[in-house]
């Protein structure tokens, strides 16, 4: 077991930015957290060097000496065994070794790589939403989609660390290509990214920002072709969670994730919809909630794998 005052420094690597905190590995509040863009549209050494600027700023920290370990949640799909990224969002990074590079930084202390689904879902069942169910499914919604399980008990991230990657499952056989070379993957219709395409598609014009953000703002107002934007990422999500739901037997799905904050925009179509692919009996008592941890998730839950993993 680690000592009561040790802290954990943890990183959360995603396609728009890549975030680090120095977590209480009891406790699990934040000290010190630090945030830089992840560049990822410029190439893998600008994401590199944001990554670097992250941990070099927790080292820089007066608690740096009680850090004992490192946890990394990124977005995938991620190598836990071989200790490498290869986000979907972050074409610069094919195979890259993230954990030896995270090691380098951060003065050779231990490493442990998670998925950000797999790390959202430690943070929601240590200390969140999922908190007391044995079951649970936790979801990011964001520019991508991804997820983790919790079953019986205990997180499951598979053998390579993937397993809960709801975000690359078809809900679409006939849909549009998805960026990780399937087809009609829940992601490309229910991300912020898409939600936002979608809505362009449709006749939303902008004010300003193309975004997610800016479409749910346009929803609020009535805008029919933001509406219906998020309308069929919550269509989506239904058909992704209840089959997921059907597969291993699930009490609760928690959402997370900047495309989560649009509250009932999302969750109204996803509960109005989940009933039309939850039929059968174990399923149609679901609980679905949002998140409680918000935009620190990622953060608490690469610390909460990676005292999962080494069984502190």
């Amino acid at each position: 077991m680690m000592a009561g005052q040790a802290l954990v420094a943890a990183v959360d690597i995603g396609g728009t930015k890549i975030a680090g905190a120095l977590v209480g590995a009891v406790d699990g509040e934040l000290r010190h957290r630090i945030e830089r863009p992840t560049r990822a549209r410029e190439s893998g050494k600008a994401v590199r060097d944001s990554l670097a600027e992250v941990v070099e700023a927790l080292a820089g920290s007066p608690e740096w000496s009680r850090v004992e370990l490192v946890g990394v949640g990124s977005a995938g799909p991620v190598d836990t065994v071989r200790g490498t990224v290869s986000p979907v969002n972050i074409p610069g990074w094919r195979d890259f070794p993230v954990v030896e590079e995270v090691r380098e930084l951060a003065g050779h202390r231990p490493v442990v790589l998670t998925g950000d689904g797999v790390a959202m879902t430690a943070a929601e069942h240590w200390r969140g939403a999922a908190r007391g169910f044995d079951n649970a499914l936790c979801m990011v919604v964001s520019t991508g989609v991804g997820g983790g399980l919790v079953l019986g008990g205990t997180l499951r991230p598979g053998p390579t660390g993937n397993a809960g990657h709801i975000g690359h499952i078809s809900v679409d056989l006939d849909g549009e290509p998805c960026a990780c070379g399937g087809r009609g993957c829940l992601e490309s219709l229910a991300s912020g990214t898409a939600i936002a395409r979608h809505a362009l598609a449709a006749g939303w014009r902008p004010a300003e920002r193309a975004d997610a953000a800016a479409v749910a703002v346009a929803a609020r107002a009535g805008d029919p072709a933001a509406l219906a934007a998020f309308a069929r990422a919550g269509q989506a999500l239904a058909a992704g969670i209840a089959a997921a739901a059907t597969l291993v037997e699930l009490e609760v799905v928690v959402i997370g994730g900047g495309v989560a904050q649009a509250g009932e925009l999302l969750f109204g179509p996803l509960r109005e919809r989940l009933g039309d692919y939850a039929t059968l009996s174990y399923v149609r008592g679901l609980r679905l909630r949002q998140a409680a941890l918000a935009t620190d998730a990622g953060l608490v839950g690469a610390a909460a794998a990676a005292l999962w993993s080494t069984g502190a």
